[in-house]
């Protein structure tokens, strides 16, 4: 059978293979999940003020942000699974782009402008990016394994999707335990920790993800 057949073939099944693929994603993701939930809970926690902060929007609206990113970053990773990809992963991706937006302009709008260095520098920025790529890890081994059943037309692109995916959640477990909640901070830090991930993801996938 021609590649192009093969292609075709496997579009053709989208449909009925498209719940299979998100239920071994998803159960991936939970059982790498666990594993980060668990070395979280006895390093790092969650902070103290935890009641109080979710009682302020800067707190809320960080959950928010990652947990848009979650969304994104979770279409583009079972998009970037199949041989062809919908659109859809972009509406998510404008989404997340438009939110953070928002908040970055609430955020200069509302704050002094002497204060935007020193929020933006935070407190936290040395955890923030050790801790992230620590909580990516054992999901994305997870995700990884469960591509492995799946024809990505780009291996490197699916691998750096799983890495993507993996970084936000574990990002959606730090922001529990980040002090530091001003988007500034937020829109910096957090992608920045979330880059070790992304490229392990692709250079693993080139290698692990061919079909």
């Amino acid at each position: 059978m021609k590649t192009e057949q093969l292609v075709a073939a496997l579009v053709a099944d989208g449909g009925r293979a498209g719940r299979p693929i998100a239920a071994t994603i998803a159960r991936a993701l939970a059982a790498g999940l666990a594993v980060s939930l668990a070395i979280f809970a006895v390093t790092l926690g969650p902070r103290v003020d935890l009641m109080p902060a979710l009682e302020t929007w800067r707190f809320d609206l960080k959950l928010v942000l990652v947990a848009v990113a979650v969304m994104a970053a979770g279409a583009c990773c079972l998009a970037f699974a199949r041989p062809q990809s919908s659109a859809h992963w972009r509406l998510c991706v404008a989404l997340l782009v438009v939110l953070a937006a928002g908040a970055l302009a609430a955020e200069l709008s509302v704050l002094p402008r002497g204060q935007w260095m020193i929020s933006l520098v935070g407190s936290n920025a040395l955890v923030c990016t050790t801790a992230i790529p620590l909580f990516s890890l054992a999901p994305l081994v997870g995700l990884l394994l469960a591509l492995r059943r799946t024809a990505p037309a780009s291996p490197m692109l699916a691998g750096a999707a799983a890495g993507a995916f993996a970084a936000t959640c574990a990002a959606v477990i730090y922001a529990f335990h980040c002090f530091d909640d001003s988007p500034l901070f937020v829109l910096v830090w957090y992608p920045l920790a979330m880059v070790p991930a992304v490229t392990v993801g692709a250079v693993l996938g080139r290698r692990l993800l061919r079909w």
